[in-house]
């Protein structure tokens, strides 16, 4: 359950929590926030737009955010909190999918956890991925902004497949924002571990050879913003700033 921030009080309040998020937003980010035009400055902007449109009235562009990350990294908590800060709608992937997926393997022959042999990642993968673009669909079509929480490894790396996606949007006049969430692999195993997924047994029966094909250090090229989640530190500060929120609106 995502819970409610509660509204300002007065326009100062309203002003400091904006502030609140800016600087919560440029200190998750890898390398700050650039000012201007860049893709970084526009969403930090868009997100604090949405926060106080939220609680002022008025309907925004709708923007597709599409946050991507390893799994344990942290990126379904972050996708948490933009969609807290903005009350943009937020999907995840597992949640929207996971049921059909595992039936669906049974029904292949296949094993249904499985998320790494073939017959996923070529007859299931992609039919999960239909099934949450066409969730966001809906949802931008009726000028509904959303952030979708998914691994995004293959499409992140294809900037055929973004550029696609960017102008798919832009016929529409939806805004496209993609966010990959960096963790380091002690964390991410530690967070997995946590969570105690069935879907996650053979990474963690196999950790060394899973974390060896790990690009923990670089972004996709289609990232227009990258949060620093190494040793949990973006989700410790959403928390922190959440905190903050509810203090100076109070």
């Amino acid at each position: 359950m995502i819970s409610d921030l509660p509204e300002p009080a007065d326009p100062a309040a309203d002003n400091a929590a904006a502030q609140v998020i800016e600087e919560a937003f440029t200190k998750v980010s890898v390398g700050g926030i650039e000012t201007g035009d860049s893709p970084q400055a526009l969403l930090r902007n868009r997100v604090v737009d949405a926060w106080r449109r939220r609680h002022g009235g008025g309907s925004p562009k709708p923007i597709l955010v599409l946050v991507g990350g390893y799994a344990g990294s942290g990126k379904t908590e972050f996708s948490r909190f933009l969609s807290d800060i903005t009350g943009w709608a937020f999907l995840d992937k597992d949640s929207l999918t996971r049921c059909i997926v595992e039936r669906l393997l049974v029904s292949l022959g296949g094993d249904p956890n499985d998320r790494h042999t073939d017959l996923y990642l070529k007859e299931v993968r992609p039919l999960e991925y239909r099934c949450l673009m066409e969730a966001a669909w809906d949802n931008l079509n009726v000028g509904t902004s959303t952030i979708l929480s998914a691994p995004f490894i293959a499409e992140l790396k294809d900037a055929a497949w973004f550029a696609r996606l960017e102008n798919r949007c832009a016929a529409k006049g939806i805004d496209v924002a993609a966010i990959w969430v960096r963790c380091d692999p002690e964390s991410m195993r530690e967070y997995i571990e946590f969570r105690g997924a069935a879907r996650d047994a053979w990474k963690l029966d196999n950790w060394q050879q899973y974390a060896a094909g790990l690009e923990v250090e670089t972004s996709p090229p289609t990232a227009h913003v990258t949060v620093d989640n190494r040793l949990g530190a973006a989700i410790s500060l959403a928390d922190q700033t959440r905190e903050a929120l509810k203090r100076i609106l109070a």
